[in-house]
């Protein structure tokens, strides 16, 4: 009994210890590093002047100043580190990024290695596809489909098709510009991504009148702020925050700023409206 209550006690201890580090760190430093996505355009992109820009950096940058508030220290100093989609939750886990700030799906497999927010937004998969071209699923077999490697649209798109027994091409691209070129020149049936990113390639592509944007939603996914697994004040601080940012209509009037005219979809009306209490 004496041996198993010490190591209760032990792992409270380090489970204390890690709860603490990134706010004591921040204390100490006067540093909040926030990483962002330079490829997820309108959620989180590189702007022209090499600033960050987009849904989720502006939260961030609210957040930080809720950070600075409640841990009272004279300044902070914020500083935006562009990562991309392979190495982002890697440099989460290694500590070089205090919150990631981009298209983040929240999932089990990623939470093996780092700690999500409450949910920051809410989008789903669908489809970019010229014209002419059939939105339904199953008319797509045969097709070549493009997708983003590495993301759970690439997972997702995978799945779907082993389970509806349909073979297709399946054409994996390192970045969303790539896939575009493709689209355009006719190599490509069909792009699979978050509607919110395929909404900004559409608007933003020159031939963007031989192509259409399908009103179909193939996933619901969930967007969070990743952050150092198993740091539970930290975690805290930041839910409070942005549930104070939900309440005050923050989250929204954000929304409004970075995609305007653009109407929610029905599960982010849902979260502008029901987020955790902040008390």
């Amino acid at each position: 009994m004496k041996s198993f209550l010490s190591l209760v006690m032990a792992t409270a201890l380090l489970a204390g210890a890690a709860s603490a580090q990134t706010i004591e760190r921040i204390k100490e430093t006067g540093q909040l590093k926030l990483g962002y996505r330079v490829d997820a355009a309108p959620l989180s992109f590189q702007a022209e002047d090499g600033n960050p820009g987009g849904y989720t950096p502006l939260v961030c940058a609210e957040l930080a100043q809720g950070i600075l508030n409640t841990i009272q220290i004279p300044n902070l100093d914020v500083e935006f580190v562009p990562v991309g989609a392979q190495e982002r939750f890697e440099k989460v886990a290694a500590g070089e990024i205090d919150l990631l700030c981009g298209a983040a799906t929240i999932t089990l497999s990623r939470r093996e290695i780092v700690d999500f927010s409450i949910p920051v937004f809410a989008d789903g998969t669908s489809i970019l596809l010229p014209l002419n071209g059939s939105d339904n699923f199953a008319d797509l077999a045969g097709k070549k489909l493009g997708v983003r490697r590495d993301t759970t649209t690439e997972t997702a798109l995978t799945n779907t098709l082993t389970g509806a027994g349909l073979f297709a091409e399946v054409v994996r691209f390192a970045d969303h510009d790539a896939a575009m070129e493709a689209l355009e020149n006719g190599a490509l049936d069909a792009y699979f991504a978050d509607q919110s990113i395929l909404a900004a390639l559409w608007l933003s592509s020159e031939d963007r009148g031989n192509l259409k944007l399908s009103n179909a939603i193939l996933t619901v996914e969930q967007h969070g702020l990743a952050m150092a697994r198993g740091d539970t004040e930290f975690r805290l601080m930041v839910d409070r925050l942005l549930s104070a940012m939900y309440a005050r209509g923050v989250m929204q009037k954000i929304f409004e700023t970075t995609l305007p005219g653009i109407q929610p979809g029905e599960f982010l009306r849902a979260m502008f409206t029901m987020a955790p209490i902040p008390q």
